[in-house]
């Protein structure tokens, strides 16, 4: 039976990047069905809804959702985009590719981040002209999800390193949020201990210093929802850019596949967008998929592409989206 792909190109370079991951997926034979749907902006201008219900749907029932970016909707697209495969995790692998000139060349981590709580839990007030309130959720069944998740990631082999016993580092600013990051840091160093799998931590300040000056003494990292948003964008800084991260929202039955780069408005429709990180997102859907091997062949298609060109100008070349595109399905 054909597995069913949604695909949402968004708004601005999504409207590019995504049908060069579609492009590369098609080069396979492997038996997918592609469903368009639409959200962000331009849908919204159109339709007055940024994510209409049909799109939702379409994301819940299918075997897996490729997303691009939207605009200023973002929050009103994504965030029930993950909802609609129940995302409980977001993978996001920030690696420094040969051939890109890569601010901390030996970086290769993965971000296992918290996908339904923390400050993003969507409970915000205005209480007054002068007083604005957030209330942070953070619960004990989702951060033992998470670090359940996490051990069978690094027992598969998963990380940076493939080895079984490579353990993760736990991310979080427990000695201020004692309730809410202690809560998180208990429950998932209590996982891992039942496990059996090496666990340490480190505070999420002393992390964002870390990693830049000695990014190779990480491999796993587990974190909360904001914590792992914002470091994961860290790491792409030191990697070569946004350009070059994929990520995968993860649920039990059901997941979500984007780029974490933006819609870039500067260069939208122009056909210079990097298109990268949605390849990458492509081969994590494969793998998502059971096509392992699938996946593997298209990140060595795009590491080959990066490392001799064509490349997009935001690494330093003059190729287009659609030259690169090709050049990374020549070498599939």
């Amino acid at each position: 039976m054909a597995a069913e792909i949604v695909v949402i190109e968004g708004d601005g370079i999504g409207k590019e990047v995504v049908p060069a991951a579609v492009e590369v997926l098609e080069a396979f034979d492997s038996d997918f069905e592609f469903v368009e749907a639409d959200a962000g902006d331009a849908t919204k201008a159109a339709t007055g809804e940024a994510l209409p219900a049909e799109t939702f749907e379409a994301a819940a029932s299918a075997d897996a959702t490729l997303f691009g970016a939207a605009g200023e909707t973002a929050a009103d697209v994504i965030l029930p985009l993950r909802e609609a495969v129940e995302s409980f995790v977001n993978v996001r692998p920030a690696t420094a590719y040969p051939g890109v000139d890569a601010l901390r060349p030996e970086t290769d981590v993965v971000f296992l981040r918290e996908n339904t709580e923390g400050v993003y839990s969507g409970h915000e007030d205005r209480l007054s002209d002068d007083l604005s309130t957030l209330t942070r959720v953070v619960t004990s069944s989702a951060s033992r999800e998470l670090a359940e998740f996490a051990c069978e990631f690094v027992a598969d082999g998963r990380g940076p390193n493939g080895d079984a016993d490579e353990g993760f580092t736990v991310v979080h600013k427990a000695n201020v949020m004692r309730e809410t990051d202690g809560r998180f840091r208990e429950e998932v160093l209590s996982v891992a201990d039942e496990h059996d799998v090496d666990a340490d931590e480190e505070l999420m300040d002393a992390f964002a210093t870390k990693l830049p000056l000695d990014p190779g003494q990480y491999g796993v990292v587990v974190c909360p929802n904001l914590a792992g948003d914002v470091l994961s964008d860290l790491a792409a800084g030191l990697v070569g850019g946004l350009g070059l991260l994929p990520s995968a929202n993860i649920g039990h039955d059901n997941a979500l596949f984007e780029p974490v780069h933006g819609t870039a408005p500067d260069i939208a429709g122009e056909g210079i967008a990097n298109p990268t990180a949605a390849v990458l997102s492509a081969a994590l859907l494969l793998e998502y998929l059971g096509h392992v091997e699938e996946g593997q062949r298209v990140r060595d298609a795009v590491t080959g592409v990066l490392s001799d060109g064509p490349r997009t100008g935001d690494l330093g070349g003059e190729a287009t989206t659609d030259e690169v595109t090709a050049a990374i399905v020549d070498r599939l």
